[in-house]
């Protein structure tokens, strides 16, 4: 894929991980970052079962970089939390 398809992917999940864990986003520049990092993690987190991981542009993608974005949002809250 190329980086503005990534980039656009993880502002997308981003925005959506964002918005289901805390309510509302994280600036548009994280949103990108955890999105990314979250496609990724969610790509590894879903091989790791079996499943298919990042594939392109599309609605499983999507799914896949929205969950991982949770899950990093998640762990990243709980650290800013305690710090």
């Amino acid at each position: 894929m190329h980086i503005i398809t990534w980039m656009i992917l993880g502002l997308v999940a981003g925005f959506i991980g964002s918005k289901i864990v805390n309510k509302h986003g994280d600036g548009i520049l994280l949103d990108i970052v955890i999105g990314v990092v979250g496609a990724l993690l969610g790509g590894w987190l879903f091989s790791l079962f079996g499943a298919t991981g990042v594939t392109g542009l599309n609605i499983w993608s999507l799914f896949v970089a929205v969950v991982g974005s949770m899950v990093l949002l998640v762990a990243y809250h709980a650290v800013r939390r305690t710090v």
